[in-house]
């Protein structure tokens, strides 16, 4: 181990993963209620091998074994008490208009009390490969339409919006990904503002993450996928800016 991956990982321990916690020095402290449900929406990144014959809550082969399924196991051991009911719907190459096509039955009839969305990638990657035509203004206008149709739906739903994400390794080194892509970002997050959302900065907190010495690939080998150490920084970073 090197002598920067060793002060990093030693860091982390010691001071709660300062990476996370900076973005939010004020978590948002999202309070749940019995019985409430909380949904995971988004791409391959959320979907991460979910078993999609098993759609029940809280179970281990719908959660996939990415963030949700360890943001879950965290929640529902901290709040065992509630009855908390978390479901995985992310779907593996989803862009926006996918979400729009399946919402009503993988998220409105699901009535969440926290909807956490995940989705980007695929609407500038699945371009850049010639499967898609959409611009970083039909992702912006899609989004918005999506979370607005949302807000009219389920009033009550505390929405969290994830930040885009890649790293400059793999699949990202392929392509012209920038600055496309920082565009993309930040109108997810003109998005989430406009929406009331709880913004969670998945690519601010893995640039730190590198810049603190360890390579892009430990986090995620082809630059978008996360790996196990890449999940467990995302359900961290969640939980802390959340509040939950």
């Amino acid at each position: 181990m090197t002598k920067n991956r060793r002060q990093f990982l030693q860091s982390t321990t010691a001071a709660g993963l300062a990476s996370g916690i900076a973005f939010s020095a004020e978590p948002s402290n999202v309070s749940l209620k019995e019985g409430d449900t909380i949904l995971f929406q988004g791409d391959s990144i959320t979907d991460a091998g979910r078993d999609k014959k098993h759609q029940k809550a809280n179970d281990g082969r719908s959660l996939g074994r990415g963030y949700p399924h360890q943001i879950a196991g965290g929640l529902l051991r901290d709040h065992a008490a509630l009855g908390l009911k978390i479901h995985n719907r992310g779907i593996s190459g989803n862009k926006v208009p996918d979400l729009d096509n399946r919402w009503q039955a993988d998220c409105l009839e699901l009535t969440p009390a926290v909807l956490s969305i995940l989705i980007g990638v695929n609407d500038i990657w699945h371009k850049l490969n010639g499967r898609y035509d959409g611009t970083a203004e039909t992702y912006r206008d899609g989004f918005a339409a999506l979370l607005k149709r949302t807000r009219e739906a389920l009033p009550d739903t505390r929405f969290v919006v994830c930040e885009p994400f890649v790293l400059k390794c793999g699949a990202v080194l392929q392509g012209e990904w920038f600055p496309d892509f920082d565009t993309r970002r930040a109108y997810a997050k003109e998005v989430a503002d406009k929406a009331g959302a709880i913004w969670v900065p998945f690519q601010s907190m893995f640039d730190e993450a590198v810049a603190a010495g360890t390579k892009p690939e430990y986090w995620a080998h082809d630059g978008v996928h996360p790996s196990v150490a890449g999940h467990a920084l995302m359900a961290k970073t969640w939980r802390e800016t959340v509040g939950i």
